[in-house]
């Protein structure tokens, strides 16, 4: 099972060696590993490509913007999973790819996800958050539940059965992929309890007021557009995130 994992990058060359060495030290060994910068103008490509051919299939050219760069690399995959590596990144230990390729060998599903800490940027064995997901149900995803993203692993013919990312959304696309495939077309799902990613903290979502309210109106849209959910759906959602700073 040929696993792909997907990063995108824009000015990256401060951490995107990190994520780099954190995919290609994982030992499982059939990845596809799959780098989409977005042109970036510091040495981000320089760094890529002074891995050589241990990175699979690498592309630098402007995008129109972080889902857009996603939804390039999914048209690049081959693999039969996909998965992503943020360029801020990286896994939490190298088996981590092993520990999927494994469930989805011996269970019939179509997506894998797990845990998550947000770590500091400087310190990534300080955990400010953390993200324990627990097991999947319809129930849970009305009242807010979802997994985090950069440690959703799925079947690449979901994606072509159910399409991208929706470039119409500038940040909460993610949220609307997972209520399209798990609660729209109810794809089937597995629960690694254990933390898979350690993202580094600053994420676009939450750089601004601003952007924590844009955030907001578009996850209020992906509720309204998959039919799934409702006002109280985006209520208990920001209230989950409360018990991650307890949890660590």
């Amino acid at each position: 099972m040929k696993i792909s994992v997907i990063t995108i990058a824009y000015n990256s060359g401060h951490s995107i060696s990190d994520a780099i060495d954190s995919v290609l030290s994982q030992t499982y060994n059939d990845i596809e590993y799959i780098i989409v910068d977005g042109k970036s103008k510091d040495n981000t490509v320089e760094v890529v490509k002074s891995y050589g051919s241990r990175i699979s299939k690498f592309v630098s050219e402007p995008d129109k913007g972080i889902y857009d760069a996603l939804n390039k690399g999914i048209r690049m995959a081959s693999g039969d999973v996909i998965g992503f590596m943020h360029s801020d990144d990286l896994f939490a230990s190298d088996d981590i790819l092993a520990k999927v390729a494994e469930i989805f060998k011996t269970n019939d599903v179509d997506s894998v996800y797990g845990d998550l800490q947000y770590v500091y940027k400087n310190d990534t064995n300080k955990v400010l958050r953390y993200w324990k997901s627990g097991r999947f149900s319809l129930r849970r995803l009305k009242m807010g539940w979802m997994p985090p993203h950069p440690t959703f692993y799925v079947k690449k013919k979901v994606y072509d059965s159910y399409g991208l990312f929706n470039t119409d959304f500038r940040i909460a696309a993610d949220y609307d992929t997972m209520l399209r495939f798990l609660g729209k077309h109810r794809i089937s799902t597995y629960y690694l309890p254990e933390v898979m990613v350690k993202m580094r903290v600053g994420g676009a979502s939450n750089r601004s007021l601003k952007n924590i309210i844009k955030k907001t109106k578009e996850d209020m849209k992906a509720i309204q557009d998959n039919n799934f959910g409702s006002f109280f759906t985006l209520v208990f959602k920001n209230l989950r995130k409360v018990k991650q700073f307890i949890i660590k």
